[in-house]
């Protein structure tokens, strides 16, 4: 028999079923012949191109069709598309996941976030990629006369 406390030590070493959950979502709607979406909180450890964000979040397409070089790590998703004809690497932690599901029907499911608590979260860091630039002003116009 399995004494308490060992089972609780157990059960924090367990790794999150969301990233298993993700890739599970993912093979389903490629299966059934479905576009798999995946809908991303970002913050300043996503990396997608920020023009498409909207409310801090972003909608991907994670097709084969729409994205290459797609790996469904346990931490880290991470490929590249094109967003207006210009390729770019997407890099996403798992934990940002908000929600996969098919685009034709909406189904699929979504997980539970809070922005409060995954600021506190300790994420690997990204590999090879240089630190955030600096945000620059907004441009702004004036009316001369």
């Amino acid at each position: 028999m399995i004494k308490e406390e060992e089972f609780s030590k157990s059960m924090s070493e367990v790794t999150s079923n969301r990233p298993y959950l993700i890739r599970a979502l993912h093979q389903w709607c490629t299966d059934f012949g479905f576009t798999p979406y995946m809908a991303v909180f970002v913050d300043s450890r996503v990396e997608v191109p920020i023009e498409f964000v909207k409310n801090d979040e972003i909608v991907l397409n994670i097709s084969s069709e729409a994205c290459q070089h797609l790996n469904l790590d346990n931490d880290w998703i991470s490929f590249q598309a094109r967003f207006g004809g210009v390729p770019r690497k997407i890099m996403v932690p798992v934990t940002h996941v908000l929600a996969v599901y098919a685009r034709e029907n909406g189904q699929g499911m979504s997980f539970p976030f809070d922005p409060a608590h995954a600021k506190d979260l300790h994420i690997v860091d990204k590999p090879d990629v240089p630190p955030d630039k600096p945000k620059t002003a907004r441009p702004s116009l004036t009316i001369v006369k």
